[in-house]
């Protein structure tokens, strides 16, 4: 005969690191498997079965079939059920059974994207990775919650499609829903880590999720969603195996953005390490060119950089020389980043500066090849080559260059994505995220759409802005000069002192002269 006993065990959310124990009386005498039917489909429960006898406690490892949602533990009662999870009900089943061979336990399934979102919860890279704390459920909650409402384009003088660089932790379609958290209008995301070369692949279940919230939210995928590729991958890499390795990582980027919908795909065109500059450039076109054969709608969007040196793209000249060389036009454009571009040394500040900035790319690279716009200002001051974001009209760049900008007409309809710092220290000094900053900076470029910058509010706002960065400008400014001083100082150390004397002086002069404006 066989007895059933049914129990309904009310268990509330414990902390993270801890777990309550709860006695489960088997009636039974008989010996054994004793099956536990759990009876909740949203929460993972974990069990530990252990003899509640005077003896040693005995673990025993309990078989999980995720299809059954049963658990099937091999003890004698009575027993005690660890459950580490939030609500629970359980029934138990005390029919005996013969014994029979432990069944083993089913292969986990390969992970995909939707699984894989470790990455986004974790700092640093390799084996130096740190944990983020988990958030509570208020903290989740409070997340979820708009801070910003999305200003309608058509709301706007001008359509400019204003957004940032949000996460895709948990899948690609969670970007949609971080956007619309802070307003945006556009958004950037990385399709897969960005510190990994081989990632597991794009969940269909998330692709499809990603193209159904963007028609639910009329976000146009092919024009106003930016992402991000791998800071790992250089196509100018001249090694073929690392080559190899760095345009099969690129190219999967490109298959998960013709997966989605997506027509833009940004990214830095790289580093010539120590070869020639013109051969580094032709392996980036003879990269791109292959990527482009192997797709089909992808446009691949070449970033300007701050850097000089080995960096590739921090000229119009650079950019200009690949697209030259890349086979189907209609496959190629640029994203002008303001930060990159001004501490390469091209001004965006004054009107007029603007003007000659954006003269000198349509002279150069064309502007029908402009297809998105990074927005950040420069915590280095001008043509530094520091490649150092800054909040908006805090840094070198100031208010006025971002009011050129939203005013710009060739700018209408591009994606405009935000890569501001949004770090914050904490009440108990620990630094945390704050998406606000994100939601704040959207609303005040919007805000300066078809608004005179003569104007008091305006004066009075950038003013504001200018004084809440002045500490972080005093500091880059004073290591950029200290770096100038010191490579002066090996130009000039095996001249005699009285020259060297003279030189510096004279140098120091014609310094304060050419370096005045930086700090305006």
């Amino acid at each position: 005969m066989s007895r059933r006993t049914r129990h309904k065990i009310d268990y509330r959310i414990p902390d993270e690191e801890s777990s309550e124990e709860i006695a489960v009386p088997i009636s039974t005498p008989q010996k054994g498997r004793k099956v536990v039917k759990v009876e909740s489909t949203k929460v993972a429960v974990t069990t530990k079965v252990e003899k509640s006898t005077p003896t040693k406690s005995k673990k025993v490892k309990p078989e999980f079939d995720p299809q059954e949602g049963d658990i099937a533990v091999s003890a004698k009662p009575p027993t005690k059920v660890k459950v580490s999870q939030v609500k629970v009900e359980a029934v138990l089943e005390g029919e005996s059974a013969p014994k029979t061979k432990k069944t083993p336990a089913p292969k986990r399934k390969a992970k995909t994207e939707d699984d894989e979102d470790e990455d986004e919860n974790e700092e640093g890279v390799g084996d130096n990775k740190v944990k983020k704390k988990r958030k509570t459920k208020q903290e989740k909650e409070a997340e979820a919650m708009p801070l910003a409402e999305r200003t309608l384009i058509g709301a706007l003088k001008k359509a400019m499609h204003i957004g940032a660089h949000v996460s895709a932790a948990g899948g690609v379609q969670n970007s949609i829903n971080n956007s619309l958290h802070i307003g945006g209008n556009s958004f950037a995301l990385f399709l897969k880590s960005q510190r990994k070369w081989v990632s597991p692949p794009l969940a269909p279940d998330a692709a499809d999720q990603f193209k159904a919230f963007c028609l639910e939210h009329k976000y146009d995928a092919a024009k106003h969603v930016l992402p991000h590729g791998s800071y790992l991958v250089n196509l100018a890499q001249a090694e073929p195996e690392k080559a190899d390795q760095a345009y099969t990582c690129f190219l999967d980027d490109l298959h998960r953005c013709e997966a989605l919908g997506i027509k833009l795909y940004n990214f830095h065109p790289g580093n010539t390490g120590k070869n020639p500059r013109p051969d580094a450039i032709a392996r980036i076109a003879a990269q791109l060119n292959k990527a482009h054969k192997a797709t089909s709608t992808v446009v691949t969007v070449l970033e300007n950089m701050a850097g000089s040196g080995n960096v590739i793209g921090s000229t119009w000249e650079d950019l200009r020389d690949i697209i030259a060389l890349i086979e189907d036009k209609s496959r190629v454009g640029v994203c002008i980043d303001t930060c990159h571009t001004f501490a390469a040394g091209y001004d965006l500040r004054s009107p007029e500066a603007f003007k000659k900035t954006m003269d000198s790319f349509s002279e150069v690279i064309g502007m029908p090849y402009l297809k998105a716009l990074h927005l950040n200002d420069s915590k280095a001051p001008f043509a530094s080559h520091r490649d150092l974001h800054a909040n908006i009209g805090t840094g070198f760049l100031g208010l006025r260059a971002f009011h050129n900008v939203v005013n710009f007409q060739p700018f209408q309809n591009l994606p405009m994505v935000l890569e501001t710092p949004i770090e914050k220290k904490g009440e108990d000094g620990k630094v945390v995220e704050d998406k606000s900053v994100w939601a704040t900076e959207i609303k005040l470029l919007e805000g300066l759409i078809g608004v005179d910058p003569g104007s008091e509010d305006f004066k009075k706002e950038e003013q504001r802005l200018q004084d809440l960065g002045v500490e972080e400008r005093k500091k880059f400014q004073g290591q950029v000069d200290r770096k100038q001083q010191k490579t002066l100082d090996s130009m000039f150390k095996k001249t005699s002192p009285k020259k060297k004397k003279k030189a510096k002086t004279e140098d120091d002069d014609d310094s304060d002269a050419s370096e005045g404006g930086c700090s305006h």
